[in-house]
């Protein structure tokens, strides 16, 4: 079989420099899925893939005065976007927005489609008004080998619950979690708290640099999303909890009910008291968890073999290649 080379481009700054970006989601070495090598850093791909890139100098244009011209002149030239797609043809370039449409960000979000489209044959997100709005594929932040999360059982589960987020607040929906954290913790229920940026009145536990170790030894693991008001956005937040055998206790929109089995996951109704009281009931025993096994079993087998972006890439080279 021929192996098609694809590439990657991101704004996350994380991403910039990694070669070997979502290799731990192949079973294969060196980011080879089916007909597909993912080689973020590859000089002439065969494909490219814009993973939530933002064409800041294409979005930021201020007007202009006599001192933004003189400051101009001494900075280094804008970036040319053409410069970055490495020869490959438009047909072939990919645009996947990976961010959620929060009302601060709707504007920004359609501005990077209209200029995604004057670059990619492709441009999908999570939104309605993307021009393909489609599901995200998936990505989890565990650093397991992909063999491993296939054929393990599940671990040994010694705790309760375990909530990771972060104490980002810069927009309501951010906030509305932060006053739901406060809440939690004022309640009776037991649960650990991991994340970053968390402030100190949280009682975290601290960040991880690797999410299994929040998550694997719990019955339970409450999975928030920043965004839960349309049929399309679903994150990670919901993979990494099932893929460590947790019963995620899931606020976000219908997406998820659409994409897992029946059962693989639990509705938390609402960030108020009336669900501290459900949390409270579902964590009291591991009865649920038990009961739901054999469906996040089920669940992890899809996430892993047809979710994966890797999968969904080598579909897309399929059949446009």
């Amino acid at each position: 079989m021929q192996i098609t080379t694809v590439g990657m481009i991101s704004s996350y700054k994380a991403l910039k420099t990694q070669g070997d970006w979502l290799w731990q989601q192949t079973p294969h070495p060196f980011g080879v899925w089916q007909n597909i090598q993912l080689q973020a850093l590859a000089n002439k791909p065969e494909f490219l893939l814009m993973y939530q890139f933002d064409f800041p100098h294409i979005l930021k244009k201020p007007k202009e005065t006599w001192l933004s011209r003189l400051q101009k002149k001494q900075r280094s030239p804008e970036l040319d976007i053409n410069s970055l797609l490495r020869g490959v043809s438009k047909e072939q370039i990919i645009y996947l927005m990976r961010e959620p449409p929060l009302d601060e960000v709707v504007g920004k979000h359609k501005k990077v489609y209209q200029t995604a489209q004057q670059y990619c044959g492709y441009v999908s997100g999570p939104d309605d008004f993307a021009p393909i709005p489609e599901y995200m594929p998936a990505i989890w932040y565990h650093s397991n080998s992909f063999k491993d999360l296939n054929e393990m059982p599940p671990p040994a589960k010694v705790a309760p619950c375990s909530w990771i987020t972060s104490g980002i607040n810069r927009t309501a929906n951010h906030r509305q979690r932060l006053s739901f954290l406060e809440s939690m913790q004022s309640s009776e229920i037991k649960f650990d708290l991991y994340g970053r940026d968390l402030p100190t009145s949280a009682n975290s536990q601290g960040e991880l640099g690797n999410k299994w170790y929040g998550m694997a030894p719990y019955y339970y693991n409450l999975a928030i999303e920043n965004y839960a008001d349309n049929n399309w956005y679903v994150s990670e937040k919901l993979w990494d909890a099932l893929l460590a055998w947790c019963l995620p206790i899931y606020y976000g929109g219908p997406a998820a009910d659409k994409l897992l089995p029946p059962g693989s996951f639990l509705r938390l109704p609402s960030l108020d008291e009336k669900g501290i009281a459900y949390i409270q009931e579902v964590t009291a025993t591991p009865d649920a968890w038990y009961a739901a096994k054999d469906a996040i079993a089920e669940a992890r087998q899809i996430i892993l073999h047809k979710l994966n972006l890797l999968n969904w890439l080598a579909n897309f080279v399929k059949n446009n290649g």
